[in-house]
């Protein structure tokens, strides 16, 4: 049985995608790549695919968190801070769970983000719910990136 992992989305089967690897033996995070290379102008948002999705059991979550040399090696931060990647994500309807990293550059220059680089990285974390929550209706994911909000 499978517990957490990660897995090559189907669009990018044979693009050469490594999976996920934690850089040493008490590192938290698994380090994640970019799956293709993306230029990013000055002050521009973008997308960075990572050709990947996240399996989990349920009550926990994936957190993607900056790689910390980010902002003064190359220029970009994570916009969203922490994305976080939920269980019900995993092969969704819309795009099968594929995660990408939504980074900013915040330099006055173009910025390249190179394949197989990594950028960000992911760790798996349990996580508690409000007293009552087992009596709110729950929706179910009906889509992909950005799916639950209004």
């Amino acid at each position: 049985m499978k517990t957490r992992g990660f897995e090559v989305v189907s669009k990018y089967k044979d693009a050469g995608i490594n999976l996920p690897k934690r850089s040493t033996e008490h590192s938290a995070g698994y380090d994640i790549e970019a799956a293709e290379t993306v230029k990013l102008a000055p002050g521009e948002i973008a997308l960075i695919p990572t050709g990947l999705k996240a399996y989990m059991q349920a009550g926990e979550v994936l957190y993607m968190y900056s790689r910390s040399s980010n902002p003064r090696k190359k220029g970009l931060v994570l916009i969203n801070s922490v994305g976080v990647i939920d269980k019900d994500y995993y092969n969704n309807p819309d795009n099968e769970g594929a995660m990408f990293m939504q980074m900013r550059n915040i330099t006055a220059y173009e910025v390249t983000v190179e394949k197989g680089e990594r950028v960000c990285q992911g760790v798996f974390m349990p996580f508690l719910v409000a007293d009552g929550d087992a009596q709110q209706e729950k929706a179910v994911r009906a889509g992909g990136f950005g799916s639950t909000g209004q």
